[in-house]
């Protein structure tokens, strides 16, 4: 049985994710304490709906910071034997080896230019300007361009052809299992089979 290889977490997911988590969980402790403090007044028990309403608002705000630290895990791609599988938690695809036209590799910063971003875009590419990433580029997509876009971020896209921008810490170790199971070795990946033990010589009734 063919082999799967290593999964490779996105690194733009991750860290898109990343800068929203801790900010959701800071406002929804925020938003506990004022609700303490609106709790402790005396008029409360007359106007009760204010501290529960932030009582509420920060639970759910914790609630989605927790929910982004959990999900940013499940956002990898890994190479099979004949097609590279894409993760997101809200997003799964299979991308065959005969879609792929071929692979090229270049820094962020080369496929993304900073003139065309606002101020804040900037800030958050800032930290993924100088790494290399991955280009893996289509003959099409396996399912529709729009819901792709919808489901992930722009710098997964450099263009409007058909591609995908990969960035992962290890895009050399990416692309030579991609390259060895698309050429059948793909079964070197995992740890080694259990060598057959039983042979001809074996089934023979011993004397």
């Amino acid at each position: 049985m063919a082999r799967r290889g290593t999964k490779f977490p996105l690194i733009v997911y991750q860290h898109m994710l990343s800068r929203w988590w801790t900010p959701m969980v800071a406002i929804g402790l925020g938003l506990f304490a004022l609700a303490y403090l609106e709790y402790q007044k005396p008029i409360s028990q007359f106007i009760a709906w204010r501290w529960q309403l932030f009582a509420i608002v920060g639970g759910l705000a914790i609630f989605t910071g927790i929910f982004f630290l959990i999900i940013k895990q499940f956002a990898y791609i890994q190479p099979f034997p004949d097609h590279v599988k894409f993760v997101t938690p809200f997003l799964r695809m299979n991308i065959s080896y005969k879609r792929i036209n071929r692979t090229v590799t270049t820094e962020m910063s080369q496929l993304f230019s900073f003139k065309s971003m606002s101020g804040w875009v900037q800030e958050i590419f800032s930290p993924l300007a100088g790494k290399t990433a991955l280009v893996i580029e289509l003959k099409g997509y396996p399912i529709s361009p729009t819901i792709l876009r919808l489901f992930l971020s722009r710098f997964f896209f450099k263009d409007k052809t058909p591609h995908l921008v990969i960035l992962v810490k290890d895009w050399m170790k990416l692309s030579t299992e991609m390259d060895s199971m698309k050429s059948g070795d793909g079964e070197n990946f995992g740890p080694p089979r259990k060598r057959q033990t039983n042979s001809i010589l074996s089934k023979l009734p011993s004397k």
